[in-house]
């Protein structure tokens, strides 16, 4: 097993997991998740090593970038008690700097995401106030090639029509509709089990800068491109 891939006995255990979530199999098989729970540590170490080379994240450690493979059901109607992936998450550091980075390792179906899932009243506000003003600039960023031909289209929930506030016709109606801002590329078992899937990770997150810089840049400054924050 080589120190910053992906295992295929990662991927194993995650296969067998989801065919037997439950907490018996689970403590039976509880050396083979350690082994896996490590070989994911040390993945998202060099993903957090080739992601500082163009971007700041947040200081976390590499087992603490993880997500709990345990599930919360006490809420949920799903009473599975693991879920049967591992992800991570990185944010990228201080107040001026916004927007998150996912990691999702599941067996046909791994994918990363960017963007911003739940954006505070306030600062959807500010967003449309943008696209509004700079619409033209919103639509030279999301068709860049590079972004375009990894990500395809921005995702997310949207309004049936332009929100309040806004014309039916307003020239950037397609984009006033977003509710959230996303990202997705998926990835096949062959590439993330390569050598160099952290590296193309970091890659393809990388393409996002330009709109990701942009997007800090308006959720820091009023109306007028003044600092608020």
């Amino acid at each position: 097993m080589k120190p910053h891939t992906i295992d295929k006995t990662t991927l194993k255990f995650l296969k067998d997991l989801a065919k037997n979530n439950n907490r018996p199999w689970f403590e039976a098989h509880r050396s083979d998740y350690e082994k896996a729970h490590q070989n994911m540590i040390a993945f998202a170490e060099q993903v957090l090593t080739e992601m500082a080379r163009h971007d700041e994240i947040e200081k976390k450690s590499a087992k603490g970038s993880l997500h709990r493979i345990y599930r919360d059901v006490r809420f949920s109607k799903d009473k599975t008690p693991y879920s049967p992936r591992f992800s991570m998450g990185m944010q990228r550091a201080t107040r001026l700097r916004r927007g998150g980075y996912y990691v999702h390792i599941e067996p046909g179906n791994s994918f990363i995401g960017c963007g911003f899932f739940g954006p505070e009243p306030k600062d959807l506000l500010r967003i449309r106030q943008d696209i509004d003003l700079g619409y033209d600039t919103w639509r030279r960023l999301l068709k860049a090639k590079a972004l375009k031909d990894t990500f395809g289209e921005m995702q997310g929930e949207q309004l049936v029509n332009a929100p309040k506030g806004y014309e039916r016709d307003h020239p950037a109606a397609d984009l006033l509709r977003y509710k959230q801002y996303l990202f997705r590329h998926d990835y096949t078992d062959a590439e993330m089990l390569a050598d160099d899937f952290a590296k193309k990770v970091s890659g393809h997150f990388k393409l996002l800068r330009p709109w990701l810089d942009h997007m800090s840049e308006i959720l820091t400054t009023d109306v007028n491109g003044e600092l608020i924050v």
